[in-house]
């Protein structure tokens, strides 16, 4: 296997931290999209509110799917996403080649999983599971501080590499 070309450099942890941000406001513009849609399919019943809020069950799964499709095509058509695109960050695999849908599907579900963390909300709060997360978090972008190339842990799951 050959590596990446030595003219490329690998993105730094910093760029990478604020891409996210930017990729965040996305994100955030993508879930209102689809809340004012169900909302708006639904009639208003989306929320029910019978002493305290209920969700539909489907609603969750489907902004989680919308959130995935949008990282998994940005990956797979151009190797940026909104927020990598002002910083010139591109998602490789280590050949420096485009990634693969396995690649981007796996560097999803990797970069995902302190999520899951919040399902143990109901026993140890709601405070607890989101410090969690965060802590989960802070582990799987400080890898990057320590790998050569300077990917995260879910970019070594993957074997994907970010370069500017």
């Amino acid at each position: 296997m050959t590596s990446i070309p030595a003219t490329d450099v690998y993105c730094p942890l910093w760029r990478r931290l604020i891409a996210l941000v930017y990729d965040l406001l996305a994100v955030v513009a993508i879930v209102m999209v689809v809340g004012y849609v169900c909302q708006r399919v639904t009639g208003g019943t989306l929320i029910s509110t019978d002493g305290h809020a209920r969700i539909a069950w489907w609603y969750q799964p489907l902004q989680a799917l919308v959130v995935s499709a949008y990282f998994v095509a940005s990956w797979l058509r151009g190797g940026q996403t909104l927020g990598m695109r002002p910083w010139r960050i591109r998602l490789r695999n280590a050949q420096g080649l485009a990634v693969s849908p396995t690649q981007a599907l796996v560097r999803l579900f990797a970069a995902a999983a302190p999520l899951f963390l919040l399902a143990l909300a109901p026993w140890i709060g709601t405070r607890a599971a989101l410090w969690a997360v965060a802590i989960a978090w802070i582990g799987w972008f400080g890898v990057a501080m320590v790998d050569p190339q300077r990917r995260a842990l879910h970019d070594v799951i993957a074997r994907t590499i970010l370069c500017k």
